[in-house]
């Protein structure tokens, strides 16, 4: 996510320690969790706290469940539904039945208008929901009784029942209302394991346990979740005791190694970086270049320097941890300057003034461009404009904001961040289908190939896995013959914690992972001895 995520300044140091004063409780005498408040931060403060409004992404929410959600490994499970929803032989209708006697937070109960509410509310066009065309397959919701809800889809779509990960809203407290500037976005009512106590912008969001929640009752009474945007600060708070675990970059994380009252979780992530290069350059259009880019990238220097080892090297839009995963594209994670120096050569491409290599009169340059904001994007890009000078490619690193990028990305190369663990049409369809090409952040360099569109199209349209695979498989040998981006790192995301902390179970994180799909997704099962 770039510009759709609200980045609030940060509290000073001084400050925060007076509003999160006494909110770390200790447990009780024999150890139990009973009194324990937990306090975690993070750098990223969502617009709202409404599913409908993209609250929560792909499920991920402490304050509101889905028909399903996934366990630490990310399987789905069935959460507010009974079982995981029947799909019909032709792959158009889907049924869920619902779990009997769960609560929202104000104690009414869930029925099956409830859900058919959320749905047709995210397919409502006067709804700003960005989650609309995730649900473009859906031609109908309806509710035959209190219980039970049915799905019938325009086409097949294989992983429709991960779309259902959607968090549930109460149809009663909405209806009527226009959605997107209701007071429900600011103080929610869900059937999650916690409810919202209090909401401060730009300094905490306070939750409290959920005692009728119907898979048990957290653990732990309150968490407060504190916004912290500078990532020094958010460690100079971490290390004066503050908080109980934070997110942190990798280098300001491995401060916190030799100290025995914290420890340092590395987490595996699908979380890419790389650099989108758009077809409607003149230098970039040129394959040449870009697999000569491709080349001469050092992807191992970047994970070892840049990333302080939290990391690895990507070479395609799936991560390493997903089945459908295809090992063939995986190329050298160290710059070949000489590979690259030879496909320049053979394309054309002479030493110019400079260094720069020069075709038809026109000098091998380009700008690539960054949010300003964030260092490490700004530290991968001055890295790839190092190992592009080594090639004869001028490159200009711009850091600007994201109103500056917008109208520049069919033009200027972008230092992009994206990812997901979990189905890989639900990022690269979009992303890299001819039907995005130049719609905003879908396919930003208007990207085309007929070989992607129907691997892509196949990918989403087949239910076996085995033909799922192939589709993939082709999708990503073609991305790394053609070259639309230069993939760079995977992540790690690294989170300090005190010691004292249990129940934290790590798996592998999205691209998004700010107040509820981070390492603390379970915290309702944490405790501190």
């Amino acid at each position: 996510m770039h510009p759709t995520v609200r980045r609030f300044a940060a509290s000073t140091a001084a400050a925060g320690m007076l509003v999160l004063a006494g909110c770390s409780a200790p447990a009780t005498p024999d150890g139990s969790a009973g009194g324990t408040t937990l306090v975690v931060a993070t750098s990223d403060e969502p617009d709202a706290l409404n599913p409908v409004l993209n609250y929560g992404v792909d499920g991920a929410s402490l304050i509101f469940d889905g028909l399903v959600s996934r366990d630490a490994d990310n399987r789905l499970v069935a959460s507010l539904a009974t079982a995981l929803p029947e799909l019909s032989p032709d792959g158009r209708t889907v049924t869920a039945k619902l779990r009997d006697g769960v609560q929202f937070h104000d104690g009414t109960t869930l029925t099956a208008p409830d859900v058919l509410f959320t749905y047709q509310a995210v397919l409502d066009p006067k709804v700003d929901s960005t989650l609309r065309s995730d649900l473009d397959m859906v031609e109908s919701v309806t509710a035959p009784d209190a219980a039970t809800v049915v799905f019938r889809l325009r086409y097949p779509y294989a992983p429709f029942l991960q779309r259902l990960t959607l968090g549930i809203v109460p149809a009663r407290l909405l209806s009527g209302q226009d959605i997107n500037t209701a007071g429900f976005n600011r103080k929610p009512v869900g059937t999650g394991p916690y409810k919202v106590e209090s909401w401060t912008p730009g300094d905490r969001l306070v939750l409290t346990a959920n005692e009728s929640y119907f898979a048990g009752r957290p653990k732990n009474n309150r968490v407060v979740v504190a916004f912290v945007a500078d990532d020094n600060v958010r460690a100079q708070r971490m290390r004066a005791g503050e908080f109980d675990a934070a997110e942190l970059p990798p280098k300001l994380a491995s401060g916190f190694d030799a100290d025995s009252a914290y420890r340092v979780q590395r987490v595996p992530t699908a979380d890419y970086r790389g650099v989108m290069l758009p077809t409607g350059n003149p230098v970039l259009a040129d394959p040449a270049v870009r697999r000569a880019l491709n080349l001469a990238v050092d992807r191992a220097a970047m994970v070892s320097g840049i990333l302080g080892g939290a990391g690895e090297p990507a070479f395609g839009p799936i991560p390493p941890t997903s089945e459908f995963t295809d090992a063939s594209i995986i190329g050298k994670p160290t710059a070949d300057p000489t590979a690259a120096g030879a496909l320049l050569d053979a394309a054309g491409w002479t030493p110019g003034p400079g260094g720069i290599r020069v075709k038809d009169g026109r000098p091998a340059r380009f700008t690539l461009m960054y949010p300003a904001s964030d260092t490490l994007r700004k530290d991968l890009a001055l890295a790839v404009t190092a190992d592009a000078k080594k090639i004869g490619i001028g490159v200009t690193p711009a850091g600007l904001t994201w109103d500056a990028i917008d109208p520049r990305m069919r033009s200027d190369a972008l230092l992009m961040g994206y990812g997901t663990p979990y189905d890989p049409d639900f990022v690269s369809y979009k992303l890299f289908s001819s039907q995005f090409a130049g719609q905003g952040y879908f396919n930003p360099g208007s990207y085309r190939s007929e070989v992607t569109d129907r691997a892509l199209q196949q990918g989403r349209d087949q239910i076996d896995p085995n033909l799922r695979r192939a589709a993939y498989a082709r999708f990503q040998k073609q991305l790394a013959a053609d070259v639309p981006w230069l993939f760079l790192t995977y992540l790690r995301h690294t989170y300090v914690l005190k010691s004292s902390v249990r129940g934290v179970a790590p798996r592998v994180e999205a691209h998004e992972h700010g107040v509820a799909n981070s390492l603390w997704w379970n915290i309702d099962t944490w405790t501190r001895s």
